[in-house]
């Protein structure tokens, strides 16, 4: 099967240590060994939003945001490269155009690695295109949420959790959410534009328990499914 893995850098740097990295990239092995195609694309994370802060003090623009965002998720990929060794090969940071014709040219046998790369996009908008270039199964969104809310969870106790959405009903929830660098919540509106123009399966998972990543594969998760 072939898989995008769009994982947030929350996830990979809610613990800044080298044994963080290694359990997700143990997974990303177990399922390059089981079989499976696999494109990673790295978020920024916590590493991302400080260095935000720092550039909105001292009046960046929209544009420096966003490329200062997307040096953190290259902090990332580098760093999960660096854990997978001779078994991926990082998409190193170019334009979005460049990067999708590397894709298209090495997806295969390694592991490919990437992160962001045009300012005015978020890194799950990277990999939708990059599911695209390689006609993807599916594209599994980790992070720190277990599926699609009709509110923040973290914000309303009452939000409801939805196993399944179409993607109509998918775009609606994700017009709530502020599309500005740092704040794509859950996903960007270009991102999820593109997944219903792909018809492409989309499953969204709390990836702190990296093996749900594998059940996401495998279709024994406990997320939602847009489809």
């Amino acid at each position: 099967m072939k898989v995008v893995i769009s994982i947030g850098g929350s996830l990979l740097t809610k613990e800044l240590t080298a044994e963080n990295f290694k359990r997700y990239a143990d997974v990303f092995m177990d399922l390059k060994n089981k079989g499976h195609q696999l494109i990673v694309v790295c978020g920024g994370g916590k590493v991302c939003r400080e260095y935000r802060d720092v550039g909105k003090r001292l009046g960046a623009d929209d544009e420096q945001l966003d490329f200062i965002g997307i040096m953190a998720t290259h902090l990332n990929a580098a760093t999960l490269h660096a854990a997978l060794k001779e078994n991926a090969e990082l998409i190193k940071w170019t334009t979005l155009k460049k990067a999708i014709k590397e894709v298209k040219n090495k997806f295969g046998e390694k592991i490919l690695v990437g992160a962001g790369y045009d300012p005015g996009t978020s890194s799950d908008f990277d990999a939708t295109c990059f599911a695209k270039a390689i006609s993807a199964d599916i594209l599994i969104n980790a992070t720190n949420i277990n599926g699609v809310y009709t509110d923040d969870p973290k914000k309303d106790p009452n939000a409801k959790k939805f196993d399944k959405l179409t993607y109509k009903e998918f775009i609606k929830i994700i017009k709530k959410n502020a599309q500005v660098p740092g704040e794509y919540r859950l996903f960007d509106l270009p991102a999820a534009k593109l997944v219903k123009k792909l018809k492409l399966k989309t499953i969204f998972i709390d990836a702190n328990d990296p093996q749900e990543i594998i059940r996401a594969v495998e279709g024994t998760h406990n997320g939602t499914i847009i489809q």
